[in-house]
């Protein structure tokens, strides 16, 4: 008796597994069809936040550093 116990209940936790598997993907999956427009919209919406975050930085770390310059006293080069 004790020979097909193992058998069965692994078989029968592999079955419960691989459903689960299934339907998860596939909830996904349905799940990113769904929104793509939204979604591509707000790739966009979050791309260009983060480039004017990123000018914004540049602009500021370009003014902290001429001002710095200006109070150590040292020559600034322009070509």
């Amino acid at each position: 008796m004790m020979d097909w116990t193992p058998i069965v209940f692994v078989t029968f936790k592999a079955l419960v597994l691989c459903t689960g598997m299934f339907f998860a993907i596939k909830w996904h999956y349905d799940q990113g069809k769904k929104g793509k427009e939204q979604e591509a919209r707000a790739v966009l919406r979050a791309g260009g936040k983060v480039a004017a975050l990123f000018v914004l930085t540049l602009l500021g770390l370009g003014l902290v550093t001429f001002f710095f310059v200006k109070m150590v006293g040292l020559e600034m080069i322009w070509p």
